[in-house]
Order: structure tokens, then sequence, then C-alpha cells
């Protein structure tokens, strides 16, 4: 594997989170925001916890009035109607909108009630419950979000299950897939010390101790200097199963995270069965983050757009309150 350790000293002995970034910036600067919801400008908490409260006692449940109402609060805002909910009503909101909604739609708003910690924690748990582990979404989750992300995730999951995450994905994996998700559970994603041994511990070293910018750099570097099928390819073929997903996953999650995002879409609507769960957790948990590049990316990549799409492939409340979650192209 001395391919790959030239490689990585070529790569990473520069400062690579300041990813092709030459100038130095005085003051700093708000990056550009990619969501799809954003704070109400006349929020008020105690107001929004009673029209919620109005529109679950109606006759029939106005779930028109409670989707509207969600989908335009930020996940700070819904945290604090909750709060002004249990105070007036002496009841948990989520109880309240459990007993009032049903099927898909219920699972929307209960995921946007949730922190993005909380909602992480809860897919990941979901993900090793029972029989059979969806490791796609163990990965999923993984490598797509930051360090202070993960520990959070860690931190809430302890919490909610009295079980470590890291333990519980011991129970539920096993081989070179269980090494490279707990080596993601630590949270290292910088340039870190090297390790000797086989060729996959080498890759696992690799993908899961750099940050997207450095894989980035590795990527172009070794398509440029050592394979046309680039590093994608290598994995291909050195790697299979589970670990060979995981990697490949990580590799177009690096290299551009609204296309890695945008294709899970097109699949979980592929077919004729769509993956309703997989729709609603990047929806929800892309939805303060970057939905408006994975829309952009979802039109370039299918030639229509992640509306149409979600019209084609769902109905009722839970197509409604998905396209609000899109947002307007």
């Amino acid at each position: 594997m001395g391919l790959y350790t030239k490689l990585i000293q070529k790569i990473t002995k520069d400062d690579s989170d300041h990813d092709e970034q030459d100038t130095f910036v005085a003051t700093p600067v708000k990056p550009p925001y990619y969501g799809t919801v954003t704070a109400h400008p006349n929020f008020s908490a105690v107001g929004d916890a009673a029209a919620l409260h109005k529109a679950i006692e109606a006759k029939g449940v106005d779930e028109a009035a409670i989707i509207d109402l969600l989908v335009k609060r930020t996940n700070e805002q819904r945290q604090q109607i909750k709060a002004a909910y249990k105070l007036d009503t002496k009841k948990p909101l989520e109880e309240a909108l459990k007993s009032a909604l049903k099927s898909d739609l219920e699972d929307v708003v209960l995921a946007l009630l949730m922190s993005p910690a909380q909602y992480d924690a809860h897919e990941l748990r979901h993900a090793m419950k029972g029989l059979g582990t969806q490791e796609d979404v163990l990965t999923e989750i993984l490598i797509s979000r930051s360090n202070r992300e993960i520990k959070e995730i860690k931190k809430v999951f302890s919490k909610a299950y009295n079980e470590e995450l890291e333990e519980d994905i011991k129970c539920d994996t096993s081989g070179h897939f269980l090494t490279a998700l707990l080596a993601l559970c630590k949270a290292l994603y910088e340039a870190g010390e090297k390790q000797k041994g086989t060729e996959v511990s080498v890759f696992i070293d690799i993908f899961t101790s750099r940050s997207g910018p450095q894989l980035r750099k590795i990527m172009k570097t070794y398509a440029s200097y050592y394979s046309d099928d680039g590093l994608a390819g290598a994995v291909e073929k050195e790697l299979q199963g589970d670990i060979e997903d995981c990697f490949i996953a990580l590799l177009k999650c690096a290299w551009n995270t609204p296309a890695y995002f945008a294709e899970k879409l097109q699949l979980a609507m592929k077919g004729l069965e769509t993956n309703k769960r997989t729709l609603t957790r990047i929806l929800v948990s892309r939805s303060e983050v970057d939905l408006k590049t994975i829309r952009s990316e979802y039109t370039r990549l299918y030639g229509r757009t992640l509306q149409e799409d979600i019209l084609a492939k769902t109905k009722g409340d839970y197509e409604k309150i998905l396209l609000e979650l899109c947002g307007d192209n």
C-alpha cells in the first residue's frame, strides 16, 4: 500500500482544510444559506402553540394548518413551540399530534419536532432494531455529519436509549464495515496518524480520518497520476460487500454532497414502491442545510424536478408536507 501512503503524504502535508482558498479574509463572512426552511419573521412560540392546539382540537383535525405552521418554522423555533405548548396544556406536543395524525404525515411531523441530533439518533436506532440491519442508513448518517454533529448524536443516543451508539453498532455489524463505522463514530475527519496494516485497514484510515476537502484532493490527484478509474475504481477492485458500499458512498458524499443525496432521493422513489422513510429522512434532515442545492442537483442529474417526482410517487397530506419542505424552485 505504499502508493496510498505516498499519495496521502503528498496531499495532507499542506493545510488542506483551506481547500483552494488562497486569500486571507479579515472579517468573517456569513456563509450562504441553501436550506429551504427559514425562520419565521414574526415568530411567537405562545401564539403558534395556541394555533396548533386549535388545529388539533378542530373537528376532523386541521392538517393543512399544522403543515403550514410547522414547515414555516425552523427547528429552533419548533423547539420553543414545544416548550410553550407543554407549559400551556401540560401535555407534550408530540403526544397530541401523534393522537391527532396518522400514517406518513404523522411520521414527518414527529421528525420535524425532534432536534437534528434526536432525529439522527432515532434513525440510527431504527436502522439497528429488530432483524436485519439497514447498513445504508448507518452509512448515510455517519458519513454526512460533521464532527460536532456526530458528537451530539452520540450524546443524545446515550441519553435516549441508555446505550452507547458504538455498542449498538458492534452488536449489529461486523468485519471491516464495523471497523469503518466505529472510526466514523470517533468523529475524526482530521488529518490523523498514519497506520500500517492490511489494504482494507489503510482504506479505512484514509477514508475515515480525512476531511471532505482532503478527500476531494485525494480523488483528484489519484485520478490524475495513478488510475483512470479513479479512487472509486480502486475501492471496487479491492473491496466488496458492505465496506465497499460504505466507501463508495463516502467518496460520493465527499465529492458532491448534494448530488449524493439527490441520488438517494431518486433511488427512494424509483420502482413501484417508494421508500418513504428515506424520502422523509433526507427532506427533513437537509431542509435547513442544503435542500435547495439538492433540488438543483436532482434536476441536473435526472432532467426533472424533485417536486415532479414527489407529485408522481406520493399523495395526500404526505405529498403536501414534502412539497412544502422542498420549497419553490
